[in-house]
This record gives structure tokens, sequence and C-alpha cells, in this order.
């Protein structure tokens, strides 16, 4: 629990709490329409398109997520040189992200995942990207535009983004920890299996419970303080980070680290999605790290941000208006 005055401290925080985001960005197209009969041409339905929208995500989706609390945040992801990213880029630019510092590619594309949506529901999915590891002199001009970032902004705090999609190979990921931890600079990581155990020395790891057990190699038949302190203790000795952070759907959240554990249960929710919720947990347990250097209050506050969204349909960031009314009538005492 917290007072009122350590509420408006927290919040007001944000404004000024400096956060960078470096991992795989992408276009979310979607195509809405209506569905009234079958293709004469192939046994599919023919949907009537009626509306297209466009969404960011991936690590862009974070990154709204972070500027929808208030909080100066700057990107750093490689993406093609083709419609797709102009269009990306006016969307970042437009919600007030930074984007000067992403790198435009001659040999890439930008991922552009396309939704056709009828009856309310999805009927299709395209995916247009690449997913092979950035080249070497992609990776330096990626990291270089970091590098002057860092010297010039010190940010409070780096979140590496992965979506498996090529950005964070290991020599990135290696390179950006590396430069943090010399800066003094906390890192937090929200993994995939391909790169799993790479990131060595981060500060927040933050895998969902799959994610852990594929990672691991391990099963874990019942979910409790016990069976997360180990699988905390196994990460620990695969990558000297200093917090484990786990989210466990419907059975909340729990955070580990040398002096403390806590397993956070998930409060009830009426649950339309849960896409994009991984992105609104990691961007708000960052920024409240970064602002507070409190994991317990970071889980807490993460913990309902990642309830509220799951309450929407779509990929959609979290209003900050809500976030504030669910955590005074939760944690405010």
């Amino acid at each position: 629990m917290m007072d009122q005055k350590a509420f408006d401290e927290l919040f007001g925080s944000f404004d000024h709490t400096k956060i960078g985001v470096v991992g795989d960005i992408m276009l979310d197209t979607y195509w809405w329409g209506s569905v009234d009969r079958i293709s004469p041409e192939a046994p599919v339905p023919i949907v009537s398109l009626q509306k297209k929208e466009t969404r960011v995500g991936g690590a862009a989706n974070v990154a709204l997520n972070l500027r929808a609390l208030g909080a100066p945040t700057t990107l750093f992801a490689v993406i093609g040189k083709d419609p797709e990213g102009k269009e990306l880029n006016t969307l970042l630019n437009a919600e007030g992200i930074n984007t000067n510092y992403i790198y435009e590619s001659e040999t890439r594309v930008t991922t552009n995942k396309v939704r056709i949506m009828g009856r309310n529901q999805q009927m299709m999915r395209l995916d247009h990207e690449h997913t092979n590891d950035i080249s070497d002199a992609e990776s330096d001009k990626l990291l270089a535009n970091f590098y002057a970032y860092v010297d010039k902004e010190h940010p409070s705090l780096i979140i590496l983004e992965d979506y498996n999609k090529g950005v964070l190979t290991e020599k990135v990921i290696a390179s950006v920890i590396s430069y943090c931890n010399k800066k003094g600079i906390p890192t937090a990581v929200d993994p995939k299996h391909k790169n799993f155990l790479a990131y060595k020395g981060c500060t927040i790891f933050k895998p969902n419970l799959k994610e852990v057990k594929e990672g691991l190699k391990i099963e874990m038949p019942i979910v409790n303080i016990d069976s997360l302190n180990k699988v905390h203790s196994a990460l620990e000795q695969h990558l000297q980070h200093s917090i484990s952070f786990i989210t466990l759907s419907e059975h909340g959240v729990y955070f580990g680290k040398s002096d403390a554990h806590k397993l956070i249960p998930t409060h009830i929710r009426n649950i339309a999605d849960v896409s994009g919720a991984g992105d609104t947990v990691i961007a708000v347990a960052s920024l409240t790290y970064a602002s507070t250097k409190n994991m317990e209050l970071a889980a807490e506050l993460a913990n309902i941000a990642g309830g509220l969204v799951c309450e929407l349909v779509g990929t959609a960031p979290i209003n900050k208006k809500s976030f504030q009314d669910e955590v005074k009538n939760l944690l405010v005492k």
C-alpha cells in the first residue's frame, strides 16, 4: 500500500523519466469488413472491406504504453525503407515517441501484420516480414545510434523487447547491456525463446511462464512461491541478473531478487483479449522501477495494468486515467 502523497509523486515522476526501447517494431494493420457469402472460386468467405486501421506493434507498443503514462520515450530499431516504415514512423511521431534513432535499411522490410476482420473476429492474418538476424553493418548502425543517445540523454532505464524478428541479436544484446552497466543504467528484458539465455547481466528479466518452461526446459506442475523461487535461482545461475519478474496469466505475477520475493495474485477481470498485455506489463514495471527502484511496487502496478488492458479488444495502450483510478482503488490507503 502507499499513501496519497506517494501516489501523486510516483505518477508525477513519470513525465521526466526517460526510457529507451530497443527491439523489433512493427505495423499492425486491420482490415474490417462484413461477411455475407462464400466465394464461388474457393470455399472461403468473401469479406466486403469497410474500414482500414493501422496501429503500432511489438516494441513500438511498449513505447506507446510508456508515452501514454507520460514518459519521454525513444525507440531503437531497424526497419525497411518502405511505405510501411514511413507509416510506422508517422504513427509513432504522432504519439510523441522519438524515432530519430531508428535505422532504415535498404535490404529489410518493415514488419507488417495484416489482420482481416469479419463477423467481429479474425478471419486471416498476412505477415510481411524478414525474421533473419540483422547484418553486422545494420547492428553497428543501431548500436552507434544507441551509444549516442545514452551519452546525450542519460536515460533512467533501457528496455530490450524481443519479438524474434532479428533486431536483438546476441551482439546487440551483449553490447546494449554492457554499455548500460558501464553507465549505471538499469535494463529490463522481455525475452523470446531464440535468445532466451543471452541477456547476461541485465537488471530485470521478464519472461512469461510458458517462456520460462521452454527456456529452462523444465516442468512446473504446481505454480507456487517455492517453485518460482527455484526458477529464479535457475535463471540467476545462467544470467547473473538482479531481478526475475515472471508473468503467470491467471496466477498473477512473481518477482524474485536477492533479498525479497513475492507472488502477487491477479485481480478478477472480464478478459476480452490478452494481446498486447505483455507490452503493457513490461512498460509499467520498467517505468515504475526506474522512478522508484522498488520492485514490489513495480510488480503490483504492472499486475494491475496488465489486467486492465486485457479488458480491451485488440492491442491498445494503457489509459492513464483508468490506470490511476484503479491503482488508487487497490493500493492507496
